[in-house]
């Protein structure tokens, strides 16, 4: 095999069309509601960590679980990359009416980019936080907040950080 893109070979790399059904699909007895979701620091250097946080909240009447999941979106690359990328996710039991704030970190290596070795690029990133997959069309209400971020300094191999 010489062709190792992964163009049509995924559905992360199909273009604008949307899996069937995607990962974290699937109905809950109550509904979640995301708020406050904040990133830091907002500008980052190149090897540096990001920190997320986002508050759940079970807004219906009955306990529930709710699979959080975290994707992180390449506002450009020297290379093709997947629409967006899973990098987080965590399921979480929330009691009816409760909230919980939910933490997480994303590590310089999931923003790293396959060219001949794995490198980091600066730029800017998307990062998504709900439910389910960002653009996802579902019958049950639940959004997908998204927040922007910046990678300042040189590109490096990841093996330099």
């Amino acid at each position: 095999m010489e062709n190792y893109t992964m163009e049509g070979r995924t559905y992360r790399y199909y273009g604008q069309e949307a899996p069937l059904y995607p990962f974290g699909y699937g109905l809950s007895y109550t509904t979640f509601q995301y708020r406050d979701l904040v990133l830091s620091p907002p500008v980052l250097p190149i090897c540096a960590n990001l920190s997320v946080s986002v508050v759940l909240e079970n807004t219906g009447q009955w306990d529930g679980e709710e699979v959080v999941q975290l994707y992180l979106r390449w506002e450009q690359s020297s290379v093709p990359v997947p629409r967006w990328q899973l990098v987080a996710f965590r399921r979480v039991a929330v009691l009816a009416g409760r909230e919980t704030k939910l933490s997480f970190q994303v590590v310089a290596e999931q923003r790293a980019v396959w060219a001949q070795d794995w490198h980091l690029e600066p730029g800017t990133f998307t990062l998504f936080a709900g439910g389910q997959q960002p653009g996802q069309e579902t019958r049950v209400p639940s959004e997908v907040l998204s927040a922007r971020f910046s990678v300042t300094g040189a590109a490096r191999p990841l093996r330099g950080c």
